[in-house]
């Protein structure tokens, strides 16, 4: 075979050769892209099913909610995971990691000037709205966040947010409480810390340092700050050393008793997103510092069964099929067990104290609170907590307006920024801010 020969020879092998290996890639390449695909799909899939919960259709923005509710229980699962591996506590760690992406150093305006304070020995921001012309004082509005006993921060953007726009809308003096949280405290040292603040800002002194009206302030705050919030009222209405009395309280989806977990409301939303009913009786073991073991007993009501004697005295100030209409009744029955567990009342007596469950308190208790403002939202295991105490309260004559919405979920009004911007949220703020403007 001559050379030129062989040299056509050769490159006929590599042409050959060079084609083999492309459709050798060829064919990997699309098996690859096969399987990315059949990957993909499955991601999808999975993300799909863990993302999506069947809600009311009444719900707004149901998939908005579904995508936070997933945030949520994902955030929740790694620090439980953290908390397993007793590396650290869950809600400190869960703490952490809200501080770390959304706590605000305060950031004055031209309108708003925001400074922290200590108000014997409690932290507190204030906000302060720009003087105006011909304006001696001005009104003012004392908010306690939510999370739980246990979460957020008067300094995180939703409720920096939250204040500086009651701040501008009501041209008030807004005084957010950093309480102590679960696990650093436990009941009742929110609740001393919630007093404590308040009572120091009441002080003629002080009210005159913000040029505060002492005959116009309110107190108010969300879920378990609406809690603190009732408590506090309570307390200073009982209190004659405090001469500057609370005009107005605000709660917004307030948590106010802890000795019925079946009412309707909890019934209806079990499984609600953001609040799920074992969830909140979590939230009450952790800030009694109880022992979980209890939760299912709790869930089944065990712990305020007939037998249980301290629970007897209680008993009739929450007796929902008489305090809720019957729209809310809906078809729902109680869940009174016969025979329970006596031993968590004894190891959490807590769970009966009026300063914890201000929905418990007496009659004459009831009569000297101020004029309240609270709202509900159909979709929250709250829902009934907020209706029942407004109802004790119009019983004893205290004026009441109760602000309800059909189509809101727990928690919904701090979500107006991005990129938990909700239409509920918008809608809950501006009718809370609107009652403060009309009546504070």
């Amino acid at each position: 075979m001559g050379a030129t020969t062989l040299q056509q020879t050769c490159k006929e092998a590599e042409k050959t050769c060079s084609g083999v290996c492309a459709c050798t890639q060829q064919r990997r390449h699309r098996s690859n892209m096969k399987s990315a695909f059949v990957l993909l799909t499955a991601l999808v899939a999975l993300t799909a099913y863990y993302v999506y919960l069947p809600l009311p259709s009444t719900v707004s923005d149901p998939w908005k909610l579904m995508l936070l509710d997933a945030t949520f229980r994902a955030t929740q699962q790694m620090c439980n995971l953290v908390h397993c591996l007793r590396l650290s506590h869950h809600l400190r760690v869960l703490n952490y990691v809200i501080g770390t992406f959304d706590k605000l150093e305060p950031s004055s305006s031209e309108h708003i000037k925001i400074t922290d304070a200590l108000f014997d020995g409690v932290e507190v921001r204030v906000f302060e709205p720009s003087p105006k012309q011909d304006e001696t004082l001005k009104r003012s509005v004392v908010y306690i966040h939510g999370g739980g006993w246990a979460l957020a921060s008067a300094r995180t953007s939703f409720y920096n947010n939250l204040c500086r726009i009651m701040a501008e809308s009501l041209n008030a003096v807004i005084v957010s409480i950093e309480y102590r949280l679960v696990p650093e405290v436990h009941f009742p040292e929110q609740f001393h810390d919630t007093l404590r603040a308040t009572k120091y800002f009441l002080r003629s002194d002080i009210l005159a340092k913000y040029s505060v009206d002492p005959g116009r302030i309110a107190i108010s705050g969300d879920s378990a700050g609406g809690n603190l919030a009732a408590a506090v009222c309570q307390q200073l209405s009982l209190d004659d050393s405090v001469t500057n009395k609370l005009k107005l309280q605000a709660l917004i989806y307030p948590v106010l008793q802890a000795l019925d977990f079946n009412t309707p409301s909890y019934q209806q939303n079990t499984d609600m997103p953001v609040l799920p009913r074992f969830v909140m009786v979590k939230f009450w073991i952790d800030y009694f510092n109880g022992n979980y073991d209890f939760a299912s007993s709790m869930l089944i009501n065990n712990h305020t069964s007939l037998d249980v004697s301290q629970a007897v005295y209680f008993r009739g100030r929450l007796n929902w099929t008489s305090l809720l209409p019957s729209t809310f009744k809906k078809n729902y029955k109680p869940v009174i067990q016969p025979t329970g567990k006596a031993e968590i009342i004894q190891e959490i007596p807590a769970l009966l104290d009026i300063r914890a469950a201000p929905l418990l308190a007496e009659k004459e208790i009831f009569q000297l609170q101020p004029k309240t403002y609270i709202l509900t939202c159909e979709n929250d295991v709250l829902r009934d907590d907020g209706i029942m105490y407004a109802k004790r309260l119009e019983s004893t004559g205290v004026e009441v307006t109760l602000d309800h919405f059909d189509d809101c979920f727990h928690g919904c009004m701090i979500f107006t920024i991005w990129p938990t911007n909700f239409s509920s949220g918008h809608r809950t703020r501006d009718s809370y801010i609107k009652w403060l403007a009309e009546n504070l």
